[in-house]
């Protein structure tokens, strides 16, 4: 087994399967796939002295169905959570805990070296080795994977009633009565960056309390005080964790369960903060605030430590052993609003939450704050089983307008209810303070922002002028403390990219946050003569909501190809009020955050309250109820808007919450761990290191046919037929349903059935065949699956449809110095395919003595006009056993790698931009280095037509979604020799497809 890197993060991950049955995750591991693209696959890094987490073989308690000798299952039934206190649940993870002992016996590691054990969510440790323990640990057999401990970042007072939780027809009153009961019997695990328990959104609940046996019964976790300022918990904090092993700590930090960074104070209190708490942020009272189920508990499980930059980060270790720990303590929902991977759904973090809601705890998940950074495919936490959040505004009136001396008057963002009057008016980089650089002066700089750095303004400049200060680099309300701090009487922050969010943070001296194109016209005037502005109090009238937040992270999915619509869901993430911690926020104890983490918590919370009303019902359950209640509208009844244009299922997933529709939805799309297996055998990550007959006994699925609330097909040809199936979540009512889709122009459907009768609880299946007329090639095209039925249900799934103009085959092998294989292939369109070939090239091999360390090095220079390069290593070159890995690194930065357990390896890099010298690594991992000399092909292809290889007929007229055929056919070729070539599929205009043709000797 290998260890394996994202090539995006640059950041550990991890491949691992689902324990789908006790009888066959035991069995032997399959090999990673020996050929990966770069980009397409985390690529391997060498192991290095350090934290690494160890998965073994097993399941663990949370899947656990029995198969061991001494011990019964303990996999919870449906509808159940799971018991680890019974006598057999306790030893079977002693059982667990002796074998991690022995795999480190057996590799020669003392047991000290042991961190942790993981044996709830997640079978294995967490162990301090060094770079030989590692290389032992993952060639024992009874070791599944090894990986690298890794960072994670964390990614938040009327949101209540813009989501209809208040007042006597609100979700509160009408589904439980009021306030003081919404959430009970529920409890909220939160893995975040501490709490300050002395919140008054923490503060004890009312004594008796109606669910106090229920609670009892559940929760076996732990209060832990901590070392340093310790905490103290209640009936409300119920429990608290942290964990130090691994993490760097700053001395301004607490070695307790406190939080100093206050973003886990934040997120907790939105989730399940006490009703009613009356909020001041910097001396001025901003109303009461309240968390979604106020009637909840909370346990805090610190695993995020404040970096002294404002951000908070721990390490995947600890991330695992809180998971592992929220679900043995008896959490129901887990809220996590923490950064993740964008392109694997099996990074440690994701396979233990994977078991968690096997288990039956909901995860909620942040979509990620990188919507105006990424260009594209920028969201996180692509896992199916997990409920991925991205944020939008809500309607809380906080607009401000400035009015240049020249009339001119530009609205944006602002939250002071006191204005400015007429004042100077100067650009921050023309009041740049001696000795200061011109980003400080521009960004507006705080005295005390960074140890060091002079403040950015001079006062002598600044006193009594509003300043417009640029956004980025140092926190938004940092600027205006820069401001206050050189005399300044009030501020203008401009953004630098309209694709930027507007938020109304609590500043120092009242503030403007403008769009990037008002803002520039603001700059350009403060640069006049005489220039003034005014600023305006806070306009508190509703504005319209909600408004997906730039800073949102959207799709596609990457992990799924496109073919998994994330994210699921939107709930409010700008201008959050909840509460924090008064050393992270200048002494107050609430304050406005935005984020995707405080879109987060909203969601957990409300799925607390559906957990409440309906015990029985699975996480997968509650997803889809929240999903298929969602709405793409506003409060305006228009589009949801993202930067002034229509947003798109790839930005809010199924829709806005819609907390008041989400206990009755009517039918639900279920799956589970099996439905897990499959999706992940078909998106081929899961073989990356199990067994293959885990693929093999589950089979796999098209990541588009997974029973999912949303659908999303991309690369689709012509026509795809999409199958679901519902559930009656009634438990004694028949319903009969009838069917239609919203939207989605260009593309014509049929049903198998547009009528359901779904009997009470019971299950029906139905199937759409969608066909494309007039959408734009390679443009996502959206519509809505609507289900109705005359009791008032409608569920709605978002449809995301991206056509292509030709399907076919990333690659085709042969052998032999002459041959022919015929290919299939489909047009997304009626027309002409027309066909071009470029190679066939024979491959450059080099030969080397493998290195005194088994690691030999060769430089590979590339042309100009390259389109592809093929890096390749072959079974057959090598004795059976030998083990080949490859890593390929340009200017000192790796571009790719392959990591399978044989000699069998390629890394893939398309163009264009390919030229320069490359350094490819291969490590003779294992075997006998010193029999053969390592042997590495390398491929180029350029454009040309070597001659050799054609395609019969070169062109053909085609059908839309009708597979056509096609014969190639490859002669002359030298003996021993392999080539690699390819074939380029045109509809007449462009490119639209390229198949890869690699004959090997």
């Amino acid at each position: 087994m290998k260890l394996l890197r994202s090539p995006i993060s640059r950041r550990c991950v991890t491949l691992v399967t689902a324990a789908a049955a006790s009888a066959l995750l035991p069995v032997a591991l399959l090999a990673p796939l020996s050929t990966q693209t770069a980009g397409a696959a985390p690529p391997a890094a060498p192991a290095e002295a350090g934290r690494y987490i160890v998965m073994t073989k097993g399941d663990p308690l949370s899947s656990y169905t029995g198969g061991v000798q001494g011990f019964t299952a303990t996999s919870p039934k449906a509808g159940r959570k799971l018991n680890t206190r019974t006598g057999n649940a306790r030893g079977y993870a002693r059982h667990l805990q002796s074998a991690h002992n022995e795999v480190l016996r057996d590799a020669g590691v003392p047991v000290s070296a042991k961190v942790d054990d993981y044996t709830v969510a997640f079978n294995g440790f967490a162990a301090e080795l060094s770079s030989a323990q590692v290389s032992l640990l993952e060639k024992d057999s009874a070791v599944v994977h090894v990986w690298r401990d890794e960072q994670r970042y964390a990614d938040t007072i009327t949101t209540p009633d813009f989501l209809g939780m208040t007042g006597s027809s609100g979700v509160w009153q009408e589904r439980f009565g009021g306030p003081g009961k919404a959430g009970e019997g529920i409890i909220v695990g939160v893995l975040d960056s501490g709490i300050w328990a002395e919140n008054p959104s923490f503060a004890a609940l009312p004594e008796p309390r109606p669910d106090a046996a229920d609670i009892a019964a559940q929760w076996h976790g732990d209060c832990d005080a901590g070392v340093e300022q310790p905490i103290a918990c209640n009936n409300k904090l119920i429990g608290a964790r942290y964990y130090t092993a691994g993490n760097t700590i700053g001395d301004h930090e607490f070695i307790s369960p406190r939080d100093f960074n206050g973003h886990g104070s934040h997120t907790s209190s939105t989730a399940a903060g006490n009703n009613g708490v009356p909020a001041t942020i910097n001396g001025g009272s901003v109303g009461n605030v309240s968390g979604m189920a106020p009637a909840a508990r909370l346990a805090m499980y610190k695993v995020l430590w404040d970096t002294g930059t404002g951000q908070a980060s721990g390490n995947t270790s600890g991330i695992v052993s809180a998971i592992d720990d929220a679900v043995e303590d008896g959490v129901d929902i887990i809220s996590y609003s923490i950064s993740g991977s964008r392109t694997s759904v099996v990074s440690p973090d994701e396979i233990a939450f994977m078991f968690a809601a096997d288990a039956g705890v909901f995860v909620s998940t942040s979509a990620g704050n990188s919507g105006d950074t990424i260009g594209v495919s920028s969201v996180a936490h692509n896992s199916p089983w997990e409920m991925t959040v991205a944020a939008s505004s809500h309607d809380r009136g906080n607009q401000a307008t400035v009015t240049l001396g020249n009339g001119a008057s530009y609205t944006g963002v602002g939250v002071s209810d006191v204005g400015v009057a007429s004042s100077s008016l100067i650009d921050s980089i023309d009041a740049k303070a001696p000795g200061a650089s011109d980003a400080a002066a521009s960004l507006c700089f705080s005295e005390d922002w960074e140890d060091g750095a002079p403040a950015g303004l001079d006062p002598a400049l600044v006193d009594g002028k509003i300043v417009v200060c640029t956004r980025g680099v140092n926190d938004r309300v940092d600027k205006s403390q820069a401001v206050a701090e050189a005399g300044g009487v009030g501020m203008v922050l401009v953004n630098t990219s309209n694709a930027q969010s507007l938020n109304g943070d609590f500043h120092t001296v009242p503030t403007v946050h403008l769009n990037a194109t008002d803002g520039a016209t603001v700059q350009s005037y403060a640069k006049t003569t005489g220039a003034t502005a005014e600023i305006s109090p806070r306009d508190p009238t509703p504005v319209r909501a909600p408004e997906m937040a730039g800073f949102s992270s959207f799709g596609p999915a990457l992990a799924g190809g496109g073919d998994l619509l994330k994210p699921d869901i939107t709930a409010p993430g700008v201008d959050v009020i909840a509460a924090v911690a008064p050393p992270g926020h200048g002494g107050n104890n609430f304050n406005a955050v935005s984020g995707t983490s405080m879109s987060t918590p909203h969601i957990s919370g409300i799925a607390a309250l559906i957990r409440q009303a309906h015990p029985n019902w699975s996480p997968m359950w509650v997803k889809s109820a929240l999903m298929t209640t969602a709405t793409d509208l506003d409060n305006e009844g228009g589009q949801i808007q993202r930067t002034g244009a229509d947003a798109s299922p790839l930005d809010y997933g199924n829709g806005h919450v819609r907390p008041g529709r989400s206990f009755s939805p009517g039918l639900v799309y279920d799956n589970d761990l099996t439905d897990w297996v499959q999706y992940g055998c078909g998106i081929g990550q899961f073989q990356l290191v199990f067994a293959a007959s885990v693929c093999n006994s589950f089979g796999s699925i098209e990541p588009s046919q997974l029973n999912y609330p949303s659908i999303a097909v991309a690369g689709l040809a012509g026509t795809e037929t999409v199958r679901r199936t519902v559930t009656n979540t009634s438990p004694d009512q028949a319903s009969q349903y009838k069917a239609r889709i919203e939207g989605l122009e260009g593309f014509t459907w049929s049903f198998s059935s547009s009528k359901l009768t779904v009997p009470p609880l019971q299950s029906r299946s139905f199937g759409i065949r969608f066909t494309r007329t007039t959408a734009p090639l390679g443009e996502w095209a959206f519509g809505t699956l609507v289900w109705t039925d005359k009791r008032g249900h409608e569920v709605r799934s978002s449809i995301a449809l991206e056509p292509e103009a030709v399907s076919a085959p990333g690659e085709v092998t042969g052998t032999g110095t002459s041959g022919s294989q015929d290919v299939d292939v489909t047009a997304g369109y009626t027309g002409t395919l027309s066909t071009s070939v470029v190679g066939l090239v024979p491959a450059h091999v080099d030969e080397r003595p493998t290195g005194r360390d088994g690691i030999t090095t060769v430089d590979v220079t590339v042309p100009a006009g390259a389109t592809h390069v093929r890096f390749a290593t072959y079974d057959a070159d090598y004795p059976a056993g030998t083990d080949v890995d490859l890593e390929v690194l340009k200017d000192g930065e790796e571009v790719g790698s392959s990591a399978g357990a044989t000699a069998e390896e390629a890394v893939n890099l398309t163009g264009p931009g390919l030229e320069g010298t490359y350094t490819v690594e291969i490590d003779y991992f294992a075997g006998t280095p010193d029999v053969l000399p390592v042997q590495l092909n390398s491929f180029v292809l350029g454009n040309a037509d070597a001659g050799n290889l054609t395609v019969t007929p070169a062109s053909q007229a085609v059908t839309a979604a009708q597979p056509a055929s096609v014969t190639l056919a490859w002669e002359g070729l030298a003996a021993d020799t392999r080539y690699l070539g390819a074939v380029d599929w045109s509809d007449g205009t462009e490119v639209r497809a390229r198949t890869l043709v690699s004959i090997l000797r």
